[in-house]
């Protein structure tokens, strides 16, 4: 049977830990997680510890200090290719993503390379966000795909999942973006290697503990990572 790993980074997560690992596990007995925390104050870290004393299925990465989502992934990814991982998937710390998608997810990943799930197909599928951050999310998604030429519709999501040979394939040492340029840079080098790329509708729900990650570098970042992005493709450098 094909093994999954779920990666969730955390920083300040201690309400959602427990819960979201336990939600994830019960979904299937081939699921495992990846918590990469960094080094949170509130003891986020040390809860996971707990619980991995009595579930092999548990894995954690510590960190010294609070180091970005990008470079958590990138570690997570790492890791799932060390460890044979078939499948690999990503997810937030706050519930915002629904562990009850994954089996979807699983059965999808069987016909392509990367499942993005999606909250701009069928609608716009977003419950509990201010509209600024709604026209914000939306129009980064657009930008995306004006500017870069991808047909995916919601290019900045972070609730996903990639074949190992995806990750393999990309070179992760290269990638240093975080928040939405990083979900960006990681949709758009899978696609211009020609990887098979699929959008699965979710329901997107605003966190209700702890606080948003959200920052105007995160934005800053993806307006100019996608001409980085376009002018990379033009001279060969993906």
């Amino acid at each position: 049977m094909p093994k999954t790993l779920v990666i969730t980074p955390t920083y300040n997560e201690a309400d959602n830990a427990e819960r979201l690992i336990n939600a994830v596990l019960s979904q299937d007995s081939e699921v495992e997680m990846l918590i990469v925390d960094d080094n949170s104050p509130d003891g986020t870290g040390s809860i996971v510890e707990r619980m991995q004393a009595g579930n092999s299925r548990i894995h954690l990465i510590k960190r010294s200090g609070k180091m970005g989502l990008g470079t958590a992934y990138v570690a997570g990814f790492k890791y799932a290719i060390e460890k044979k991982f078939d499948y690999v998937m990503e997810m937030d710390a706050d519930f915002s993503h629904d562990p009850n998608e994954i089996p979807n997810f699983l059965k999808k990943i069987k016909d392509f390379d990367v499942v993005l799930g999606s909250r701009y197909i069928d609608g716009v599928r977003i419950l509990n966000w201010p509209i600024r951050r709604l026209i914000l999310s939306y129009g980064a998604s657009l930008y995306t795909r004006i500017i870069t030429g991808m047909s995916i519709k919601d290019t900045t999501g972070g609730f996903k999942c990639f074949r190992r040979k995806v990750l393999e394939a990309i070179d992760l040492d290269a990638i240093h973006s975080n928040g939405y340029a990083f979900q960006i840079e990681m949709n758009f080098k899978a696609w211009k290697k020609g990887f098979k790329i699929v959008e699965h509708p979710i329901i997107f729900v605003d966190r209700t503990h702890g606080t948003s990650k959200m920052s105007k570098n995160i934005i800053y970042e993806a307006v100019f990572l996608v001409w980085k992005l376009k002018f990379q493709s033009l001279f060969g450098k993906i």
